[in-house]
């Protein structure tokens, strides 16, 4: 499993000529990383006496945004493993229309799955962009740079995975899918560049 490599490992299979891993799995990992400092934060924040007030709050935020670095890491070998379908689905025999006509279904039903993983991607990584502000708000100001890169990090991770989203729509020709898909990701789009630069800038007046 991709999420278990070391990072050197997994930075040369990026680099390499193979498929996979590739963008998607790039998405999630960053999406992880911004999740896992706002973790850090947290982790900072509770135990110490200057934040009691604070520690209850900060321990909720701890869990949410460990949950998410899981399900983001896990996002990791799941786009790998879609990528793989769809290439197999390529694959398939074409010499007979039978064969034509299952290659089809295939390729659809492949391109499908493998806009609906990265489209999870992204919004978990909206739902750590939002997790960023409370936690830049009230978190321990000697780690509070580092709720800053985690907000751009998760907001990177987002527009990526959404690249991801709109490159397999492309082939599909279900266009209620297709409509219904474009829609949900241009929601959680939808105002995540002002949170983050709301983030950064609160972070940056704390510096």
């Amino acid at each position: 499993m991709f999420q278990e490599q070391q990072l050197k490992t997994f930075l040369d299979q990026l680099a390499s000529k193979a498929s996979t891993p590739g963008g998607g799995s790039a998405a999630a990992i960053m999406g992880a990383m911004g999740a896992a400092l706002v973790s850090m934060v947290a982790n900072l924040t509770v135990g110490k006496q200057k934040y009691q007030d604070v520690e209850e709050e900060m321990q909720g935020f701890l869990e949410r945004s460990e949950d998410m670095r899981s399900r983001l890491t896990g996002m990791i070998q799941a786009d790998i493993d879609v990528f793989d379908k769809v290439m197999a689905a390529y694959g398939m025999a074409r010499e007979t229309e039978t064969e034509k006509t299952a290659r089809s279904e295939a390729i659809q039903a492949a391109l499908k799955e493998a806009t609906d993983v990265p489209l999870a991607c992204a919004q978990l990584c909206a739902d750590v962009i939002e997790l960023c502000r409370p936690v830049a708000e009230k978190g321990n100001l000697n780690v509070i740079s580092d709720a800053g890169v985690a907000v751009l990090a998760a907001h990177a991770a987002l527009r990526s995975a959404a690249l991801n989203v709109y490159i397999n729509i492309g082939g599909i020709r279900d266009e209620e899918f297709v409509r219904d898909r474009r829609d949900k990701l241009e929601f959680v789009l939808s105002g995540a560049g002002v949170a983050t630069e709301t983030v950064y800038e609160l972070v940056k007046s704390k510096l």
